[in-house]
């Protein structure tokens, strides 16, 4: 079995294509396994692509507990790098979860569109060693909360991210959640905590579109400009709006890096 093993912007993904020649695999299991950082690979999720036609994939991913993502932009960002390595594409479509995504390729970006569904303002108030922050609502192909804080990088992301997360008031799906600092002149900085990984990642594509949504509804920033959003690994995203769907649609955008590929025997 070839994989590869690739990056967005630190969050990382073990990539499969064409799974029809692998028969009978429990693919939810196979995530838990391959992306124990332990005893597997290691990986925020699996990543499964389908060539349906030239210029079409069906994406489907894991994440590492093995439950299935509605949407990530990250790792259809990876799976489109991976296409136009694989298959030669540089524009393409891309399916998630019954959702079409648009993506395009260069040398040094890969970007990807997200759809922004319900935005509700305010429907989680929730507390961490003293600290007490609202949270907003932006589904952007999945669940996220947006909680603004003065100082992002003075948050425990993991700890304060896993409670909400798991928020009775949220049960039973449970949400992604985002603490974002506004820096001003277009920018945010993001700590994400995923669920499905259960842990703060280096980098969220689709909490990136969230917090750049809600950061537009409280007048943060101006949601007709691109919105550059740092991340734990130094290496931001940038959220613009898609000129042919405006306020439903948008653009994330970043790096790839392929980190190496091989054989599973």
């Amino acid at each position: 079995m070839q994989f590869k093993k690739s990056h967005g912007a630190g969050n990382d993904f073990i990539l499969l294509t064409n799974p029809d020649r692998y028969d009978g695999i429990n693919w939810p299991l196979m995530a838990q396994k391959l992306c124990n950082r332990q005893f597997g690979i290691g990986a925020d999720g699996l990543v499964i692509s389908a060539q349906v036609t030239d210029g079409r994939l069906r994406v489907t991913c894991y994440n590492a507990d093995g439950s299935e993502a509605t949407m990530c932009g990250n790792a259809l960002r990876c799976a489109a790098a991976d296409a136009a390595d694989t298959f030669g594409l540089s524009e393409m479509t891309l399916e998630m979860a019954g959702v079409e995504h648009e993506a395009v390729v260069t040398s040094t970006n890969v970007r990807v569109t997200a759809e922004v569904g319900k935005v509700e303002m305010r429907v989680l108030q929730a507390g961490w060693d003293g600290r007490i922050i609202w949270f907003d609502s932006a589904h952007t192909g999945t669940e996220h909360v947006v909680g603004f804080v003065p100082e992002v990088d003075s948050i425990e992301a993991e700890c304060f991210g896993r409670s909400v997360c798991h928020h009775e008031k949220l049960a039973p799906v449970g949400t992604n959640v985002n603490f974002v600092q506004a820096l001003g002149n277009q920018v945010l900085r993001l700590r994400t905590y995923e669920r499905g990984v259960e842990a703060e990642t280096l980098s969220c594509g689709s909490g990136a579109v969230a917090a750049a949504v809600i950061a537009v509804e409280r007048g943060l920033v101006s949601g007709s400009k691109p919105i550059t959003v740092q991340n734990r690994a130094g290496t931001p995203l940038v959220v613009s709006p898609h000129s042919g769907r405006p306020g439903k649609s948008f653009w994330v955008s970043g790096p790839v890096t392929k980190v190496y590929e091989g054989v599973l025997a």
